[in-house]
């Protein structure tokens, strides 16, 4: 077995850095959601919440001693453009004084249909967020109030329309595929009319039941596996035609607009996580380890400790491998040997048990030091993981 005491002490250059915030609440909770996500019951805490934030960055900076530029930002959800204009300017200027920000930092706004307002959507533009993610999900009625969403389709096609208007150049709509008493013809619709209203992204998702939900506890009925996959190869067969690249799993973009933030994930960067449940990762210059963070999940108690009571877990060298590949392994082009050492310290004879099992069986393909998964590997992903597990 691999000695893993020569792991360096430092790793040479650390990666990019994320910023991930939590806003956690939303309209309504959603029977398929398994995000920390809570239905909104009086007015939302703003203020108290936007201080929490930034006294849980400000707590960050000082404990991991955080001097590197932040690259994207992302503020997710829940549905955070329920909250105002005033919040969000707060929070983004809060976080320019204690942090350095990229010139040309991504910064993505989640948003749900329902919650779009033309003067609203042009104020989040003024103040910095240059990319949106609206949760659309179907353009059908019918499949949108079985997933218990609380737009209709029109408000759909208007609230892209809205952001346009608003500026945004840069927009990814989710779409998912796979749901209750629909056919691969509905899903070709969602598709066609999603690339008709011209984002420069499209994240596409398999409909899955997740424990901890309520279609878990009550499942509705699904498509069968074959349909499921026909309607996934036409949908993708559909994309491509239209110029949008899938690039990782459920990800699908014109050229040159890959979510820089989700790429940072994938790549095995570095990202803070701020609010509640949020998750962060970080490479420690010294003692040269990696290291998880999670924030306390449930918004009432984030908002008394401000991340204070938040979960440290290093992780260990015999997991990087699986953690490195889990990761990287999602993205279309995989990854270099070089990257894996740069990233984990470790040698690549660290994930040669694993890739020599997947090439053999031919779910993995090495091209000069460089592994990719193959068309069958892409389809059996979890297989293909399982072989990186110590």
């Amino acid at each position: 077995m691999l000695n893993y005491l020569f792991i360096r002490s430092i790793i040479a250059v650390l990666p990019p850095l994320s910023l991930y915030i939590h806003i956690p609440w939303c309209i309504k909770k959603c029977p398929y959601c398994d995000f920390n996500s809570h239905a909104a019951k009086s007015d939302l805490p703003e203020t108290a919440y936007v201080d929490a934030l930034l006294a849980d960055l400000a707590k960050d900076v000082r404990r991991y001693r955080i001097d590197r530029p932040i690259a994207t930002i992302f503020i997710g959800g829940g549905t955070p453009s329920l909250f105002s204009t005033a919040a969000i300017d707060r929070l983004l200027q809060g976080i320019a004084r204690q942090v350095t920000l990229e010139q040309n930092a991504e910064i993505t706004l989640e948003a749900n249909p329902g919650t779009f307002e033309s003067k609203k959507f042009r104020d989040f533009r003024w103040l910095g967020i240059n990319r949106l993610s609206i949760g659309i999900q179907s353009f059908h009625d019918g499949p949108l109030r079985r997933l218990g969403r609380v737009h209709s389709s029109k408000e759909a096609v208007t609230a892209v329309d809205i952001a346009h208007r608003a500026g945004f150049d840069n927009i990814n709509l989710d779409l998912m595929f796979g749901l209750p008493e629909t056919t691969p013809d509905t899903s070709r619709i969602d598709v066609e009319t999603a690339i008709g209203l011209q984002p420069a992204h499209i994240s596409l998702y398999q409909l899955t039941l997740e424990p901890n939900t309520y279609f878990h506890k009550f499942p509705p009925r699904l498509p069968g596996d074959e349909i499921v996959f026909e309607t996934q190869r036409l949908c993708q067969s559909i994309l491509a035609d239209h110029g949008y690249r899938q690039y990782e799993i459920s990800a699908y973009s014109l050229d040159g607009r890959q979510c820089r933030h989700n790429l940072n994930y994938w790549q095995f960067g570095d990202y803070l996580g701020i609010g509640a449940g949020a998750h962060g990762k970080l490479s420690l210059a010294l003692p040269g380890r990696i290291l998880r963070t999670v924030k306390p999940r449930h918004p009432e108690q984030y908002l008394k400790t401000a991340g204070d009571d938040a979960i440290e877990t290093i992780i260990a060298p015999q997991d990087l491998p699986l953690e490195f590949a889990m990761n990287q392994l999602r993205l279309k082009q995989g990854f270099s040997a070089n990257a894996f050492r740069s990233a984990t310290g470790l040698p690549l004879a660290a994930l040669e048990p694993g890739l020599n099992s997947n090439l053999k069986q031919r779910l993995l393909i090495e091209e000069n030091e460089r592994y990719h998964c193959s068309d069958l590997g892409w389809n059996f992903l979890d297989t293909v993981l399982q072989r990186f597990v110590n």
